[in-house]
This record gives C-alpha cells, sequence and structure tokens, in this order.
C-alpha cells in the first residue's frame, strides 16, 4: 500500500499564522502537524509515501528532508492547485497497481492505522472505497454519511445545512486500483473527490469509525481546541 498525503492548502480561514507557515506544519505542542501523520504511516509499515506540494512548498520541503521518519518519501509540486482527486490523476504512474491511501494532511487526527488497513483489506466483495469516519459536534460543516447496517455507504450529504446525523467523512480514504484507473479516465485536469468521485461509488464504499481522535484545525478556535485536547489522549 502506498499514501498520498495532500498537503498543498493554503490554509487562509488560519491568517496571519499561514501568512509565514503551511496548514500542513502547524504546530501542535512542539511537532508539525505533518509530524504525526508521518509517525503514524510508518508506524503502520507504510513507506512509500507521496506528498503534494503548493504553498510555501520550500517549507514543507525542508522539512520533509530533516524528518525523523524511516521511509520512501517524494514530492509533487502542483503549480496550479489539482483539486483532490486530480492530484490522483495527476500521480497514477507512481500509485497505479497499488492500494492508495489518500490522506488529507492538514487535518489531526489519532486512530490505529493498521486497523484501518485491515478494514480495507478484509472489505466484502464489491467494495472499492474505505473512508474513515468520525462523530462531528458541527454536522453542517461536514460531508454527513448514510450508512446501511454493514457500514456501506448509502447516501452522503456535503455540507448542508440541516444533515440528517453527525457521522461525518473524515476525508482517509483507502482507494483500490480501480478506483484509480476511475480517476484517469477522467478527461480533466482539476477533479474534487468528494463531489465527483465518492457519489460515483455509492454503496461499494465501506467505513472504518475513527473513536480516538479527529479534527478539522482550519480555524483558530478549531486550532486551540485542538491544542487543549490532543496532549491527553
Amino acid at each position: 500500500m502506498r499514501a498520498l498525503l495532500l498537503a498543498a492548502g493554503l490554509g487562509t480561514r488560519l491568517r496571519p499564522l499561514t501568512d509565514t507557515v503551511p496548514k500542513c506544519l502547524v504546530d501542535i505542542n512542539g511537532r508539525p502537524l505533518l509530524d504525526y501523520w508521518m509517525e503514524m504511516l510508518t508506524g503502520s509499515g507504510i513507506s512509500d509515501i507521496l506528498v503534494n506540494l503548493h504553498y510555501l512548498p520550500a517549507a514543507v520541503e525542508a522539512y520533509l528532508k530533516q524528518c525523523r521518519f524511516a521511509a520512501d518519501i517524494k514530492t509533487v509540486y502542483e503549480e496550479v492547485l489539482l483539486g483532490t482527486a486530480g492530484t490522483v490523476r495527476k500521480n497514477l504512474s507512481w500509485s497505479s497497481g497499488h492500494d492508495l491511501m489518500l490522506v488529507h494532511a492538514d487535518n489531526l487526527s489519532k486512530f490505529n492505522m493498521r486497523d484501518f488497513m485491515g478494514c480495507y483489506l478484509n472489505r466484502p466483495s464489491g467494495i472499492e472505497i474505505t473512508m474513515m469516519t468520525f462523530i462531528t459536534d458541527d454536522p453542517k460543516s461536514c460531508g454527513i454519511v448514510e450508512t446501511d447496517k454493514n457500514g456501506v455507504v448509502l447516501v452522503f450529504h456535503e455540507k448542508v445545512s440541516n444533515p440528517p446525523g453527525n457521522t461525518a467523512n473524515a476525508a482517509v480514504y483507502i482507494l483500490s486500483p480501480a478506483v484509480q484507473a476511475f480517476i484517469g479516465g477522467i478527461d480533466k485536469e482539476f477533479i474534487d473527490f468528494s463531489t465527483e468521485i465518492l457519489p460515483q461509488f455509492l454503496g461499494r464504499i465501506n467505513t472504518f469509525e475513527n473513536r480516538v481522535y479527529h479534527r478539522d484545525i482550519g480555524s483558530p478556535d478549531q486550532l486551540a481546541r485542538a491544542r487543549r485536547e490532543f496532549p491527553n489522549l
């Protein structure tokens, strides 16, 4: 299995902090956010890692060159952002033929990655994507999923005003080669995974609930809350 970390975002809601620090390197209690992802990935045996870059790329490159985790880490620079699935499409020569973990690396998360991988590897026949979910305290700001009794996604509500529940998409996925091939068949560069790919695989997505910790740190209030909560895990 390989991992693609999406780390190119502008982090506009965190300005002025992100005027000089990319969101993926924002400090969480003495460590950059990306450090936690690298620790979980390498600790679970994933060593082939690709990180996409756009905003303040030199800072992310500098971190990756000196990070303490043994892995084959590559980077790819996007002069123009391609969207979450557009980045997958652009790098199919690297990931094709492998299961691919796709991670929005500007969220703070802690979970048993081996259990997450096991949920994918032991998936029922016909399942092509495993999605990590979490229980959110702000459902209208998230993509909310409805599942059947087996945890298979039937309906997806992307940031609606009155969502029917609080089980949210954590934006961490494992994609089969078939999903990657589907993305590769789309004839355009910018492709959004949530709105253009997930709806095409309803009924073929199983879920893994993160019951430890997950938070979008995209606003100053959420970042401050994460810094208070995270050391206590």
